[in-house]
């Protein structure tokens, strides 16, 4: 009963031993955690060399998508989403009702004007 194929089964040509650990360069690496608003621990890797600064205080938490901060005790809030304006919104938070007024009474004072509409 002869078979064929690879006398270890499952093994790829060339993978070498199983279990190895010298296939290449492993950086060294700092471990930062972060908690979310509901306790959601992440973890996140960064290389030894990279400044403190540089490694972010906020992430997204990828279970709940809110902010992850690294202080346990105290985890950001989530920051209010403000809701879309039109334009005449921000018009509104410029002007008064008066202000307005003016406006539109000068604006149609100078349009039956250019008409020849403009009555004394």
């Amino acid at each position: 009963m002869a078979t064929g194929g690879s006398a270890i089964r499952g093994s790829r040509v060339g993978a070498g031993p199983m279990g190895e650990q010298d296939h290449g360069y492993h950086a060294e690496r700092v471990k930062v955690c972060y908690w979310d608003a509901l306790g959601n621990e992440t973890v996140r890797y960064f290389a030894a060399n990279v400044a403190d600064e540089d490694i972010p205080e906020i992430i997204d938490s990828p279970s709940s998508g809110l902010p992850a901060g690294r202080d346990q005790a105290n985890p950001p809030v989530e920051a209010k989403v403000e809701p879309y304006k039109t334009h005449l919104a921000y018009v509104k938070e410029r002007r008064t009702e008066d202000e307005a007024k003016t406006l539109l009474e000068d604006a149609l004072m100078q349009l039956r004007r250019r008409r020849g509409t403009l009555t004394s």
